[in-house]
């Protein structure tokens, strides 16, 4: 007799959750088999490279995933160590003979995988990873050649085409191994201090399946059905705020794609539209997935190849301007506040940031990637790797360096009344929004009269731009 070992990583759920269900019917198809027993490891591998924002709102998800199995009879064993030695001792202790877990794709993970696989084998413990974080596995959408897409376009039609699996079962109450029969201790969650993290500033959102819910079914009854024509307007609600939820695995991405479906079946022509553009989103994060599967070096390197070297100025005193949002771009320092405050920042925003960073700044993506990586709650590898290479025009189907935004344009097209400005930096309000979008042009007379705690622009923003262009075109050896 045994029981079946489930691994949690980025999987913080008990619905829909792939390798989960498996090790149920296991147990189910067994009876041999006694229990699943569940498992999650603090990686400090994994840690080096974890904002405080989202440790924090990891430890909130696994209270409340480690809630569910306790009100089920169950637990969930929590550990601290390296996975390669954590995991097979936990089955042996546990009387394993069974491993399971969700794969996560990016190099490092692929790494520890691996060496937690080969731990496993010499210990002649069974062992089985399963596909469950994006709709369709790395490999499974490609051209007609076999190859994996570097154009989203293409891969989009195809995801859009794909059969999508149904939402997977959660395990019955019947199925988890009794948590006094399991024989070792689950261990207290640790603190942020213990992983060595300080409590962060931002207000984070509450964590967990029962948010993740609460925030798909509001989104399904309202902001779904007008998704693309408002989701580039920062005041206007009419996003899904499931980022997080699906970074860490809080809510399946199968339910989310069926709740959307269901609200497709209720909607008229031009909202099914809507919607379709909400789950083009969806398909963007997995397009972004494969990209990382099959280029796990994007990480840190362009994806576009360049005949030169970028020269990127990167001075660290407008790095840091941009960092605390005092950079005299107000739609720029609204984003870098939200930010900062939240540890979110809304989509059309972040394009925004990243665009100035890049192209007036003339600050390698690499640096705002970090800064995104220690500050936001749903920074993801893929997506934000992504969203950051796409503005830089270094990455796949990119932004293409000529175009660049002019941040006082984007600022009057998307938030015409300075609200979303004016909420998050304070020196404006009251401040006539035609002077707030032209602030860049204001006298410094008028600027000290108008709002004299706001700094003047860092940089001209018409004399970067042909900076840029010669950067990029040097790069591309059009000197």
């Amino acid at each position: 007799m045994g029981m079946q070992l489930h691994w949690h990583r980025r999987d913080l759920r008990a619905a829909d959750n792939r390798a989960l269900a498996a090790a149920a019917d296991a147990v189910d198809n067994d009876a041999d088999t006694d229990g699943v027993v569940s498992l999650f490891v603090f990686d400090d591998a994994i840690l080096e490279h974890a904002g405080a924002p989202r440790v924090a709102y990891l430890l909130d998800a696994l209270a409340k995933l480690r809630a569910w199995y306790r009100d089920r009879g169950g637990n969930l064993l929590v550990r601290h160590g390296d996975p390669e030695s954590v995991v097979v001792d936990v089955a042996a202790a546990v009387d394993a003979d069974h491993v399971v877990w969700n794969k996560d794709y990016s190099g490092l993970a692929r790494e520890r995988d691996a060496a937690v696989r080969q731990a496993l084998a010499d210990a002649d413990i069974a062992r089985e990873s399963y596909h469950d974080a994006i709709c369709h596995e790395p490999g499974s959408i490609t051209t007609n050649d076999g190859d994996p897409y570097s154009v989203f376009t293409y891969f989009g039609r195809k995801w859009h085409d794909r059969e999508k699996d149904d939402p997977y079962p959660a395990p019955d109450a019947d199925i988890l191994a009794d948590s006094d029969s399991v024989g070792v201790d689950p261990s207290a969650l640790p603190t942020l201090e213990q992983l060595g993290f300080e409590e962060p500033a931002a207000d984070l959102p509450t964590a967990g399946t029962a948010a993740a819910r609460k925030r798909l079914e509001s989104f399904c009854e309202d902001g779904i059905y007008r998704y693309e024509s408002d989701r580039d307007y920062p005041t206007r609600d009419s996003t899904s705020r499931l980022s997080a939820d699906l970074k860490y695995g809080t809510i399946g991405i199968r339910e989310v794609y069926w709740a959307s479906e269901a609200a497709k079946a209720a909607a008229s022509d031009d909202e099914r539209e809507e919607i379709k553009e909400f789950q083009s989103q969806l398909a963007w994060r997995a397009f972004y997935t494969h990209v990382l599967w099959f280029n796990p070096e994007v990480v840190s390197q362009n994806y576009k190849e360049y005949e030169n070297e970028i020269e990127w100025e990167n001075d660290p005193d407008l790095l840091e301007a941009w960092q605390n949002g005092e950079t005299g771009y107000p739609i720029v320092d609204a984003g870098m506040r939200q930010l900062r405050a939240e540890g979110y920042m809304h989509n059309r925003v972040r394009m925004i940031v990243a665009s100035f960073l890049t192209k007036d700044l003339l600050i390698d993506w690499r640096k705002g990637y970090d800064w995104f990586r220690e500050k936001l709650v749903d920074h993801d590898t893929a997506n934000d790797n992504g969203g950051w290479q796409w503005a830089a025009s270094t990455g796949t189907d990119s932004q293409p360096y000529f175009r660049i935004f002019n941040p006082m344009t984007q600022g009057e097209r998307y938030d015409p009344d300075a609200e979303y400005i004016t909420t998050y930096v304070p020196e404006l309000v009251g401040v006539d929004p035609e002077i707030i979008h032209e602030w860049h042009e204001t006298s410094p007379i008028q600027r000290r009269n108008t709002a004299p705690d706001y700094p003047a622009p860092v940089v001209d923003h018409s004399e970067r731009r042909e900076q840029a262009l010669a950067m990029f075109e040097a790069a591309r050896g059009e000197e």
